[in-house]
């Protein structure tokens, strides 16, 4: 008889509609009953809160993995984290990123609210449940299971807003199918050494800066000046930005915040190729490559790697792009004295 804790967060699968709207009132134990509990396991329930992942902060996040670690006791198997779709790929890869034990943890969640005529929240717990019971899963890190895939938490991608089959991994697909009680392992997912992570602190600031048509450098500038301790681009295609922005890059770099460089595009990796702006010019202005990273996934591992490393981050940044082949070595730039973050 396998073991499995099952954490509720919140999220769609908690809700119901009231007056106001959907909100998640539905707790653990009532999930529970409502998915089902696999033949074989033994499961036991806690509440860590009943919030949209959309409310959630930075430390909601670490107080989260930490019920995680707390979760997987020494009579347990696996973990299972029912949480909202919104922010799930962000929670799924911090907790990857810190996650050093082989057992599972497998979030879900779901698209369709509890008292939904078809709600799916039911069968995504199920599967989930099953996942994490599966010798398939171990050492494969933190999972996310949806719609009867389960995916690796790096690179993994909410890809519709309301349809069932929510989450993609594009370039890399799933690493598991469930299928009725069967769970078939598709591939194994690379995994980075894991962070040192305090998780009774909290995230320095990282701010995302998306690019468009005409974007000038107002934003990156005005997310230095408010003290972000690092900046994601969410730049155009294979990693390009403006002229106005990759020359303001190279200010905010010499400044001390390092820079990111993700793309806009859902699917594939960034490389410097382009001058006038483009990729070459921020690499030479000591931005670092993502790799095929979300914007929303490079900014908590930068964030982490901050946290960790405030001084000098680059290091775990550079090593956990590694274990896909899309490192870069930055130009290195030395902060101004003092250390920390400074406006530009």
């Amino acid at each position: 008889m396998r073991r499995i804790h099952l954490l509720a967060t919140g999220g769609t699968i908690a809700s119901r509609r009231g007056p106001d709207g959907l909100a998640p009132v539905t707790r653990a134990v009532d999930l529970l009953a409502a998915a089902g509990t696999p033949d074989g396991l033994t499961v036991t329930t806690s509440d860590v809160g009943t919030v949209g992942s959309f409310a959630l902060g930075t430390a909601d996040l670490l107080r989260l993995v930490a019920e995680v670690h707390r979760g997987l006791g020494p009579e347990v198997d696996g973990v299972v984290v029912t949480h909202g779709t919104d922010t799930l790929e962000e929670s799924v890869f911090l907790a990857d990123l810190v996650h050093d034990d082989p057992r599972p943890v497998v979030f879900t969640g779901a698209q369709r609210p509890s008292d939904s005529p078809a709600p799916d929240g039911p069968a995504n717990l199920a599967a989930a449940l099953r996942v994490a019971a599966s010798p398939s899963a171990r050492d494969a890190g933190v999972l996310l299971c949806f719609d009867g895939l389960a995916f690796a938490a790096r690179g993994v991608r909410k890809v519709e807003t309301l349809r069932s089959g929510a989450f993609a991994a594009p370039g890399r697909g799933p690493v598991l199918r469930v299928t009725g009680d069967e769970v078939t392992a598709l591939s194994r997912p690379v995994r980075g050494t894991p962070i040192p992570l305090d998780l009774d602190g909290d995230l320095p600031r990282v701010d995302v800066v998306p690019l468009y048509l005409g974007a000038d450098d107002v934003l990156l500038r005005a997310a230095a000046g408010a003290g972000a301790a690092g900046v994601v681009l969410q730049a155009f295609g294979a990693g390009n930005a403006t002229p106005a922005v990759a020359a303001a890059v190279g200010d905010v770099v010499a400044g001390g915040i390092p820079v990111l460089v993700c793309s806009r595009v859902p699917a594939g990796p960034v490389a410097p190729l382009y001058t006038g702006g483009g990729g070459a010019d921020l690499a030479r202005a000591g931005a670092v490559f993502a790799g095929d990273l979300s914007p929303w996934q490079a900014r908590v591992l930068l964030a982490a790697a901050l946290a960790v490393a405030p001084a000098d981050p680059l290091p775990i940044v550079t090593g956990h792009l590694a274990v896909d082949g899309t490192a870069q070595d930055p130009v290195r730039r030395s902060p101004r004295p003092g250390a920390g973050p400074a406006s530009a």
